[in-house]
């Protein structure tokens, strides 16, 4: 999502922009380079002094080879991958390098290649919020962008049934934290709808099982356009992430339908909701604070959720913001050239 709707602000501000991505992958932006290979493991499954490792025919090595091929025809590469090849690789690229880091501090070998890499080239981290900044030893080496979405995509709904359902969209697996949800709707007897990946199955079954009280009614993994229309009908986003979240694009997605959002203060949607004006922040792990809000959830008026994504989260207003980031770099690069 963060991809195609960055490329979606880039062209709509008359950029160029052409990605590098596996085979297989779906089509964004006016040319994709299709890369064959082997997938890399993903950093967040793994800990902390977990050894930095590439497999054969490694697909992210793939890609970088193909992107040293082309960064002639390029002013800038923007690097999505969480990986240290990447990092490595930056110095040997004549083209500018930069990093758009979608993940807090997860691991060590990764924390050191983000601190030389910025000593090196100042100013080429970016991520999407403050508090995933905050996870870093040294926060003051990124930019912090935020994010957005194509708001046009997004119907605003201001009538509701009585007592509408509450709203769950996420990976379900440990770090997002359902099984506060499923306990705030055993306290208050709300639905909660539930939305996304079943990543682990064992955690779902288990939180049923531990909340037979609850009405948690799984909709499955549906593409954006039936889940902006379906998440537009509930009464609220619920966001309980056990881990900082980078940022919470579902957060935005739910405002840009009117949904207000009940998040706890913890990682980046605490930042995107304006507590008792789009939603409100409880204190984490607080499920009696959670049911106050759920309590309160009329008084929020459901068009000032989608200002403040017309505002602040639009793909127009994201991709101001990276044109700002990579201008600097730009002329930071030029500069070094003199």
């Amino acid at each position: 999502m963060t991809l195609h709707n960055l490329i979606f602000g880039l062209a709509q501000a008359g950029h160029h922009v052409e990605v590098v991505a596996p085979s297989g992958s779906l089509h964004v932006g006016e040319l994709v380079h299709q890369v064959d290979g082997v997938p890399q493991m993903s950093s967040q499954m793994r800990g902390r002094e977990a050894p930095v490792e590439l497999p054969a025919d490694s697909v992210l090595a793939n890609m970088w080879s193909r992107a040293a091929d082309l960064q002639e025809q390029f002013d800038i590469i923007v690097n999505l991958a969480y990986d240290w090849l990447p990092l490595y690789l930056t110095r040997h690229f004549r083209t500018p390098v930069v990093h758009l880091v979608s993940m807090g501090s997860l691991n060590d070998v990764m924390d050191a290649a983000f601190s030389e890499l910025a000593q090196r080239f100042p100013g080429r981290l970016a991520v999407h919020s403050k508090a995933q900044a905050d996870t870093f030893d040294d926060p003051s080496i990124f930019q912090v962008l935020g994010n957005g979405i194509v708001t046009e995509r997004y119907d605003l709904q201001i009538s509701l049934w009585p007592q509408a359902a509450l709203g769950f969209v996420g990976r379900l697996s440990p770090e997002k934290g359902l099984e506060d949800v499923a306990e705030l709707s055993s306290r208050t007897g709300r639905p909660v709808r539930v939305w996304g990946v079943l990543q682990d199955e064992e955690y779902w079954n288990r939180v049923v099982a531990d909340h037979p009280d609850a009405r948690l009614e799984y909709q499955g993994f549906v593409p954006t356009d039936q889940l902006q229309a379906e998440l537009g009908e509930c009464a609220a986003l619920v966001m309980t992430p056990k881990w900082v979240e980078a940022f919470g694009n579902v957060a935005v997605e739910a405002m840009a339908t009117g949904v207000p959002v009940i998040t706890y203060g913890r990682g980046g949607p605490a930042e995107i909701v304006v507590d008792g004006v789009t939603g409100f922040v409880t204190a984490p792990d607080d499920i009696d604070a959670l049911a106050v809000a759920v309590g309160r959830i009329d008084e929020i008026d459901r068009r000032r959720c989608r200002e403040r994504v017309d505002a602040e989260y639009s793909t127009a207003a994201m991709a101001r913001r990276v044109t700002g980031w990579l201008d600097e770099v730009l002329r930071i690069s030029a500069d070094a050239l003199v």
